[in-house]
């Protein structure tokens, strides 16, 4: 069956007026696009190259064009006024987009802004970003030497944990970051981020302590190789605020992702006698 461009443009901006999408290009025999326009044959969801954008599609980046620039542009698309989601009617003040240098290896993901964070537009900056960045120190480096973000980018009132259509709704940015960034490593901070990329309801104890082979999904605008990277999950700085006692326990998850990424611990200075 020839694929109908108009149309498969005209379904796209049909499924984009309800709020779906992107749109994800996987391998697999059908999808819900496929199934209610009937357009779409199996080659053409498993080509390498991207499907036909719409006018009003998020623009994907030039062939050479910076990461920060690429990084920008995601920003743009989200606007700075995001309605995707509920949150953007409970309260929160702006976006919490992300930070630190987009050529990093190592890439923090936590849960959601907190009062701070949606204060100052930065993630991890409160207390328990305080405690993030003394892990990222023990580490050998410096938080402007690593990339850090949310699985949500609006804070969620009262600082409770992101909903699943939130977390999805957000989801697509954040993979597009993922995407520009391109770390050697992600460090899953708590619960909710684990689960949420590695699309999975385990316990802590059950996550932690291995690497998982991790690949954001594709979406129609991506272009060039797939990307993939190492995943690890450890503790997220508030708990560790509540229990101190699993600090040792963090430590040894990061000591792992040291290994990998061929780090190691700053020597101490000696003690005053």
């Amino acid at each position: 069956m020839s694929l109908d461009r108009t149309l498969v443009r005209q379904r796209l901006q049909f499924y984009r007026e309800l709020g779906i999408g992107p749109l994800y290009r996987r391998h697999v025999q059908a999808t819900a696009l496929q199934e209610l326009s009937g357009v779409l044959p199996d080659e053409a969801l498993e080509s390498e190259s991207p499907l036909p954008i719409p006018n009003d599609s998020p623009r994907p980046a030039a062939a050479g064009e910076d990461r920060d620039a690429q990084l920008r542009i995601i920003l743009d698309d989200i606007g700075p006024n995001c309605q995707r989601c509920k949150l953007a009617k409970l309260g929160r003040r702006q976006i919490v987009f992300g930070t630190g240098d987009p050529h990093a290896e190592l890439m923090f993901i936590g849960e959601g802004p907190g009062a701070d964070e949606d204060a100052q537009g930065l993630p991890f900056v409160g207390r328990a970003g305080q405690l993030l960045n003394n892990m990222i120190a023990a580490m050998g480096l410096k938080r402007e030497q690593v990339y850090i973000a949310n699985i949500v980018k609006c804070r969620p009132p009262g600082n409770r944990t992101p909903e699943r259509d939130e977390c999805d709704t957000c989801s697509p940015f954040l993979m597009r970051q993922i995407q520009v960034i391109r770390p050697e490593v992600i460090v899953a901070l708590g619960a909710t981020a684990a689960k949420n990329l590695l699309g999975v309801n385990d316990s802590m104890a059950s996550m932690r302590g291995r690497f998982y082979d991790f690949s954001p999904p594709r979406t129609i605008i991506d272009a060039g190789e797939p990307f993939s990277c190492k995943l690890a999950v450890t503790y997220h700085p508030a708990f560790l605020l509540r229990d101190p006692r699993q600090k040792k326990e963090a430590w040894k998850d990061l000591q792992m992702v040291m290994r990998h990424l061929g780090l190691s611990a700053p020597k101490r200075a000696p003690e005053a006698s």
